[in-house]
């Protein structure tokens, strides 16, 4: 359903012909794969191993939703354990030899509730039947059969507490307060045992509290202190000191380390690695050998560090077997000798395997995209560029498949976040582009994660300032470059990408020939005050990374682009979801009302059944048709 006007907004004319037409120029183009084959749902995915290592377990549509599938290792036939029409199950787990939990929520609301079913699709259990409480998963407990841990903001919104909860019956059994709205504990993690030994709280809303405990029986005490910008975090315990840690921290450096961390003396002992280039947080481990297996960090493209033989001598195994794809493990079985393997590039969603590391036996499953020839798709490749002031910025261009890197027709895709990366893998929005002739050029700017503490803290209060500036040198460099036609350059992004889209047409309106805000921000004071009840612990640290409403005032007056669309004169394609969370319908509705007050008609694309991005396949459809028949109008 299109909107035919904006809530409040009786006089202004509808843009739903507009909309039509975009879609209709959309579906027009001629090419091998469609839209539908891009944004589709897959027939099966989300593989999974029983604890047992009996079944699989799998998601795959039902009515266009996705749902969850449980087959017998040694059978074809497999049974359906759900039936969601409205909405596709977001995601779920075996929580026991024959119990399955999952996650869903309500028309994009991001408050999702616990469900549980048997594999033989019986006793089917809502486990947390609370409307507008949200939960979060604390610990599966591997070794307990009728139990689960989990946290909810039940008795609080903004507060998160831990509940003990059976899987078949519900029942719940709360494990510790968190009434303090003033040092809310903000996380709870359990020993190799299920016992919650650590939390952490917020104080002063940009400080946290590291807190651990012997045993439940005791109270927690303070460790460490530190500023948000610093992090100590907890990975796992010790196997056999139960007051040391395995953890990533960048206590006293620049880039984070995986370190050994002494609860009791609150100190670092050992440094197990590090990178000179980049955040390390990714270490594994066996849980019945007790060993440490790999590290896992990412630069350009994630890369393994073994730290056991067993481990390195199955997956080199693997390797050989499946050239030229990267390879992860998706699931286990308890025993862990029988893996589900996901391989994949960039180019493709890949393939599932059941591979048996005792026999060496590797069996595929099933392709998740078999409809599409990875050999027709993009090469997404790795670049980087120096900024005004001197930083470099890493990022990923993908050109269109036989084309050469001339001149070409750029649509500039800044993530989200902002305070995350892109990373090279399959991306089916940059395919899609790629395919219909035009390069995507994705860009770390300053403030995305993994690059170290300085780069982060370089992001703050900068919103439509230097992270701006290093998209816009990122555009100008690929221009100097040859590689972009300077008048054929689009910028396109959702949330905070969605916000730099807006901000690029406002304060640089001459570099864009059209643009696409999807779920952006407009207003960053509307957008403070808006945020999900559970964020509002942390609304002093957003205050030091994007503004304070009351001490910052001119500054984000100045970076709003709602207050500047006067500059705006490149045609602009709007996007929302009704139930968007994180940036209120009322960021999109206030820049298309303050545009066409102007008298300009800005295609506008609302989804009541949707929230933070469109879930359902067949809005993804209607956006991407519409989207395409945009820069066909205004790119090509």
């Amino acid at each position: 359903m299109t909107t035919d006007k904006l809530p409040g907004d009786p006089g202004l004319p509808s843009s739903a012909a507009d909309l039509q037409t975009l879609i209709n120029i959309g579906e027009q183009q001629s090419h091998k794969y469609s839209v539908e084959d891009f944004f589709r749902n897959p027939e099966k995915s989300n593989y999974q191993l029983s604890p047992g290592g009996n079944y699989f377990s799998y998601m795959a549509p039902y009515q266009r939703r996705k749902n969850i599938f449980v087959q017998k290792i040694s059978e074809d036939h497999a049974i359906r354990l759900t039936s969601s029409t409205d909405r596709d199950i977001s995601g779920y787990g075996w929580a026991s030899s024959d119990r399955l939990i999952f996650i869903k929520d309500s028309g994009g609301d991001e408050n999702f509730q616990l469900y549980a079913v048997n594999h033989d699709g019986t006793n089917p259990k809502d486990l947390t039947p609370y409307p507008g409480v949200r939960i979060q998963l604390i610990d599966i407990l591997e070794d307990d059969e009728e139990d689960i841990i989990i946290g909810m903001n039940k008795n609080n919104a903004q507060l998160f507490e831990p509940y003990r909860i059976n899987i078949k019956t519900g029942e719940t059994h709360q494990l510790a307060q968190n009434d303090n709205v003033v040092e809310p504990i903000d996380s709870w993690m359990t020993d190799h045992e299920g016992k919650i030994r650590i939390a952490t709280k917020v104080v002063n809303g940009t400080e946290t509290v590291l807190m651990y405990r012997d045993s439940e029986e005791e109270s927690f005490r303070e460790v460490l202190k530190t500023d948000f910008t610093e992090s100590m975090s907890p990975l796992f315990f010790d196997f056999e000191k139960d007051h040391v840690v395995y953890a990533s921290s960048n206590l006293g450096r620049d880039k984070a380390q995986i370190v050994q961390f002494d609860l009791k003396a609150g100190k670092e002992l050992d440094t197990i690695f590090k990178h000179d280039e980049v955040d390390v947080s990714g270490l594994r481990y066996s849980r019945k050998r007790k060993v440490l297996t790999s590290i896992v960090y990412l630069t350009d493209k994630r890369h393994l560090i073994f730290l056991d033989k067993k481990s390195e001598t199955w997956f080199r195994k693997l390797e050989s077997l499946l050239p030229g794809y990267e390879i992860s493990i998706s699931s286990h079985n308890k025993n862990e000798d029988k893996f589900i393997v996901r391989t994949f590039t960039d180019r493709s969603l890949g393939s599932y395997y059941f591979f048996d590391s005792v026999s060496g036996e590797l069996q595929k499953i099933a392709d998740v995209s078999p409809w599409l020839d990875e050999s027709e798709l993009a090469e997404m490749k790795p670049v980087s560029y120096q900024t005004r002031d001197g930083l470099t910025i890493h990022g990923y261009l993908t050109l269109p498949p036989h084309k050469e890197a001339k001149n070409l027709p750029i649509i500039v895709n800044p993530h989200g976040g902002p305070w995350v990366r892109d990373s090279w893998g399959y991306n089916p929005e940059v395919q899609l582009f790629a395919t219909r002739g035009y390069g995507v050029f994705q860009m770390n700017y300053r403030g995305s994660t993994g690059y170290g503490k300085e780069f982060f803290k370089s992001s703050f209060k900068q919103w439509g300032r230097t992270m701006q500036n290093d998209i816009t040198d990122g555009v100008e460099w690929l221009i100097n470059a040859g590689i972009a036609d300077r008048k054929h350059i689009a910028i396109y992004g959702g949330s905070y990408g969605g916000y730099a889209t807006l901000a690029g047409v406002t304060f640089t309106p001459d570099l864009y020939c059209c643009a696409i805000d999807y779920v952006g921000v407009s207003n960053l004071f509307t957008f403070m005050k808006t945020i999900p009840p559970y964020w509002k612990p942390y609304l002093d640290m957003m205050y030091e990374m994007v503004g304070n409403p009351e001490t910052d005032k001119e500054s984000m007056q100045k970076t709003s682009p709602v207050f500047h669309v006067d500059n705006i004169k490149t045609p602009l394609f709007v996007v929302q979801g009704a139930n968007d969370p994180r940036v209120n319908i009322d960021e999109s509705d206030q820049i298309v009302l303050s545009l066409r007050s102007r008298g300009i008609d800005v295609p506008y694309l609302v989804k009541y059944d949707e929230g933070h991005g469109f879930h359902n396949e067949e809005n993804r459809f209607e956006m991407y048709k519409a989207t395409l028949g945009f820069l066909s109008k205004y790119l090509s």
